[in-house]
């Protein structure tokens, strides 16, 4: 079943062409990721997605309904943004309850603890988010995408700012949500992370989809890896 279905999108922005004519089917339990460049489309796509912007042409679909309302989209998914942090008058404690309330769950001490736990930041309850470092917002981020434990997960560069010890946690936590059913879209420049994780992968390039399937049917021989696929699809060879 098609959980997020995105047909003939195309977006501008004056005169330049961000996507043109972007079609992507993401099924029920599919680790799918988009792999492009800088200013290749990636967080454009992923804003569009997640009802923060409209496109010009084309439609979009998340669980069945058209992108049309950003309130329903965050309320029904789980959202990490490339570029923004938690709000910075709110401490980390603060924020992730609010994100409960907002979503309708309860047990809020339950849920938040787990995630302070996850991360190990049990200490950093009390602390507002524009005193947290880079890493700890990031964290911050991720788990107030999780804690409301969406369907679906929109994830723009989930493992920026994180050491390789929680990339290695935030990894294998997807892997898990995978194999339970969820669906994930996620957006990376770490190559190694999206050759271990995804299922199916799209690579974008100056706003168009240049190839999208399995590993398995993208790759020319068994053993070229996901950074020599990207380098042959996106510099031509």
């Amino acid at each position: 079943m098609a959980v997020i279905e995105v047909t003939s999108v195309g977006k501008d922005f004056g005169g330049f062409r961000a996507l043109d004519d972007i079609s992507i089917t993401v099924d029920s339990g599919e680790f799918f990721g988009l792999l492009g460049p800088n200013g290749a489309g990636k967080t454009t796509l992923m804003r569009i997605l997640t009802g923060q912007l409209k496109q010009d042409s084309g439609t979009v679909e998340v669980l069945g309904r058209a992108n049309d309302d950003p309130v329903r989209v965050k309320k029904d998914t789980g959202i990490v943004p490339e570029a923004e942090s938690p709000p910075s008058f709110l401490t980390s404690q603060e924020y992730l309850e609010l994100v409960c309330k907002i979503r309708g769950k309860g047990h809020l001490k339950e849920r938040v603890d787990i995630w302070f736990r996850f991360f190990d930041m049990e200490e950093k309850r009390d602390v507002l988010c524009k005193d947290l470092s880079k890493g700890q917002r990031q964290k911050i981020m991720l788990a107030s995408a999780f804690i409301h434990e969406p369907g679906v997960l929109f994830l723009d560069e989930p493992f920026i700012n994180l050491d390789p010890i929680y990339q290695k946690k935030v990894r294998e936590y997807l892997k898990r949500l995978q194999k339970d059913g969820r669906t994930i879209f996620m957006c990376t420049h770490i190559l190694d992370m999206a050759e271990r994780l995804c299922t199916r992968v799209a690579v974008i390039n100056k706003g168009r989809i240049v190839v999208q399937g399995p590993l398995s049917q993208i790759r020319r021989t068994k053993k070229e890896g996901m950074e020599e696929i990207f380098m042959r699809l996106v510099e031509g060879d």
